[in-house]
């Protein structure tokens, strides 16, 4: 006899229809979407073999399940009850203790059985659990994780007390392997109908599935992939791109965020007039992508061209209205830019430095006017550094300049109107009005990075500025109590972290991050407003910078955990230099002798720990009371040792210096063979643990090995 054949699985297809989503929104919704019902299907046992996609479009999310079970597995469970001595009475029948139970359980009383546990005997019954249907499951499910998704502001339709989502929930499809699921979300019944493009398309289309789904939608104006439509962004762009000569200006980003405006993007190509192109192309760009969303195109030698490329949510402009609307209002944005470029150069750029008294950096620390001669301090600080150290490059004057013009645009219209233009503004305008360039190029670069893709500034002079902007953020900010938490971040305090590790190890500048966080804290103590920072504030800051290069070495530079982790351990206030010993111990990690060294040292620490004696503790080693020759063996080696290490040290040979510990394992290994540590003579003892304590402390300067990952025992 044939066994019963499996239920085939089934697929479900959901759609949340509303008011247009703004697009910087949906990618962060269409995941979150996905991970909701991922979890909320494992919760449900629910999640073999089952794959959830999302997609999203202006007007709509959605999620295609399939692969999914028709119900739950049924579940066998094993429940007990009294222990068999109040089971059971001395003749062995069932006292009511085990009749209430069987009672309790549904199930008779010889149906019951005995098991065996750590407790003793006890009276157990077997049940079963029986699967809910996929579609009792998914009623419960789907509300939820709508209910679950994060937005950054929500909205009412029906009253404060009614539903709340990003925008006004017009429709809701749910169909479940081609039948309707009757599933209600905000109050919202669902269907098996959606709706096409606003304009294109039909306001009721029937769907069966996620495939009919698809299709009929693309007959109604609406790609709902994502990926489809920036993939017919990218051939449009690269059609208009070779019928015109030209390239479209490379910008990922604004190609996706178009993607997500657009249900259904078509590409058009407008033209402005050639006379706007006297303005630089930075505000020309930022003007056409930030403002409009339009693709800026240059000509073969890379100067700007006087067309655009928009996207349209539409599928032709055959006569040129839309094209002509967005050249109108172009125009303007273009004119606007132009005044204000020539407005604010009616007065130098320094004269706006008194107006930043009315701008407030943050209400604690003052004005950005303070902030400016904050940075100024810190930058010549940082100037003064280099050069005595032998940079050259490094210009005091040019670099307190720079900090003094660097935030001056703030207050000028153009910033007003463009914020995204803020330092490259001001660096355009020293450049127009005869600063010298490489202070020009300093307050044009002194935001970089932004991250950590994004270069540094060009010259010493813009890293200067640009690291004492950073450093101030980070001291003041931490200072009086703004600590970042979670994603909340409002002064990029993490990025401005990740931007001082970037320029210090870019530029393989030797800065010492306590002496530079010491400095910064007198600037903040010197002017407004007056702050002292205490010694715990300072440490806390040093950790929190170092967070940050934790990261950039492990996450960009690919150092493993643990050698990160090592090194740390045995200092990192010189970035540099901790980079040099990070390469080292990567390059002789697989030696012969280092694993089992690492091993070695990790005992020592342990052992140190559980006696109480911290690395490299002032013990004095006694070598007449040695009681063995490996005793002897391991002193002698590791002052030999200890020696050639410091030597290498000092020439900045970290590897050759790592080398040389690790060829102690040999020595190290006979020790641990023919050595109790924890002898009974106590003075004995103490001398061992000395001779350790300074083994480990004399060899983990350049990395601690005991971080390194490895099997460990005691002695």
């Amino acid at each position: 006899m044939k066994p019963p054949a499996k239920p085939h699985p089934v697929e479900l297809l959901f759609e949340i229809g509303c008011e247009e989503i703004p697009a910087g929104m949906l990618p962060k919704a269409e995941e979150e979407l996905r991970v909701n019902l991922e979890k909320l299907l494992a919760a449900e046992d629910l999640s073999k073999d089952v794959a959830v996609e999302t997609f999203s479009a202006p007007r709509r999310l959605t999620a295609w399940v399939h692969g999914l079970p028709v119900k739950q597995a049924d579940v066998e469970l094993e429940v007990t009850g009294p222990p068999k001595s109040v089971a059971y009475d001395s003749v062995g029948a069932p006292t009511r203790a085990a009749l209430s139970f069987a009672e309790k359980q549904h199930v008779h009383v010889n149906s019951l059985y005995l098991v065996q546990t750590a407790k003793g005997e006890y009276l157990a019954a077997r049940q079963v659990k029986v699967g809910r249907t996929t579609e009792q499951i998914l009623t419960a499910v789907l509300p939820r994780a709508v209910h679950d998704l994060t937005w950054p502001r929500s909205m009412t339709w029906t009253g404060l007390d009614g539903p709340r989502f990003i925008r006004p929930i017009r429709w809701i499809v749910a169909v479940l392997d081609g039948k309707l699921l009757k599933v209600a979300v905000a109050g919202i019944s669902a269907g098996d109908s959606t709706r096409g493009h606003r304009f294109l398309g039909s306001s009721a289309i029937r769907v069966r599935n996620f495939l009919d789904y698809e299709k009929k939608l693309h007959s109604n104006g609406v790609i709902i992939r994502p990926v489809r439509r920036q993939e017919k962004i990218g051939k449009e762009l690269e059609a208009f791109a070779k019928k015109g000569s030209y390239r479209v200006h490379e910008d990922a980003d604004l190609r996706r965020l178009v993607a997500y405006l657009n249900e259904y993007p078509t590409v058009i190509q407008g033209d402005f007039d050639p006379a706007f192109l006297n303005l630089p192309d930075e505000i020309l760009v930022t003007v056409m992508r930030d403002h409009q969303k339009y693709f800026a195109v240059e000509k073969k030698n890379g100067e700007l061209a006087a067309q655009f490329l928009a996207v349209i949510n539409a599928d032709k402009d055959g006569k040129g209205i839309i094209r002509a609307g967005h050249e109108r209002v172009l125009r303007a944005r273009f004119a606007d830019a132009r005044f204000f470029w020539e407005s604010d150069q009616k007065c130098r750029l320094a004269d706006y430095l008194p107006k930043l008294e009315r701008v407030t950096y943050e209400s604690r620390l003052g004005s950005y006017r303070d902030k400016v001669e904050r940075i100024r301090d810190i930058a010549r600080w940082l100037t003064e550094q280099w050069f005595n150290l032998g940079i050259h490059q490094a210009h005091v004057a040019e670099a307190d300049r720079a900090a003094e013009l660097a935030k001056c645009d703030l207050a000028t219209e153009m910033v007003r109107e463009f914020p995204e233009l803020q330092g490259i503004v001001g660096g355009l305008y020293a450049r127009a009005q005869g600063e010298p360039n490489e202070v020009a190029d300093a307050v044009y670069d002194h935001y970089r990075p932004v991250g950590l893709d994004d270069p540094i500034p060009r010259n010493l002079t813009g890293c200067a500025v640009a690291f004492a902007d950073k450093l101030d953020s980070v001291v003041g900010c931490l200072a009086v109590g703004i600590v970042p938490t979670g994603s909340s971040d409002p002064y990029a305090l993490r990025r401005a972290s990740l931007g001082i590790v970037k320029i210090i190890l870019e530029k393989k500048l030797p800065v010492s991050l306590s002496q530079a966080i010491g400095a910064a804290g007198k600037a903040l103590f010197a002017h407004k407003p007056k702050r002292a920072i205490t010694s715990d504030q300072e440490s806390k800051i040093v950790d929190f910078i170092l967070d940050r290069a934790r990261f950039v070495f492990r996450e960009k530079e690919q150092f493993a955990y643990d050698e990160v982790s090592a090194v740390f351990r045995s200092g990192a206030d010189d970035l540099v230099d901790a980079q040099k010993r990070l390469v080292a111990l990567r390059a002789i990690r697989k030696s012969r002798n280092f694993e089992p060294l690492a091993v070695s040292f990790k005992r020592i620490r342990k052992i140190l720990e559980k006696a109480g004696i911290s690395p490299g503790a002032d013990g004095r080693v006694n070598p007449e009371m040695f009681e063995t020759s490996v005793e002897r063996e391991l002193h002698s080696a590791a002052q030999t040792a200890a020696s050639k290490v410091h030597s290498l040290k000092r020439g900045g040979k970290y590897q050759e210096a790592l080398e040389v510990v690790a060829g102690l394992r040999p020595v190290v290994d006979r020790f641990f063979d023919g050595v109790m540590v924890m002898a009974e003579k106590e003075d004995v003892r103490k001398n061992r643990l000395a001779l350790l304590a300074q083994l480990l402390g004399e060899f983990t300067t350049i990395a601690d090995f005991s971080e390194i990952g490895g099997e460990e025992r005691l002695s």
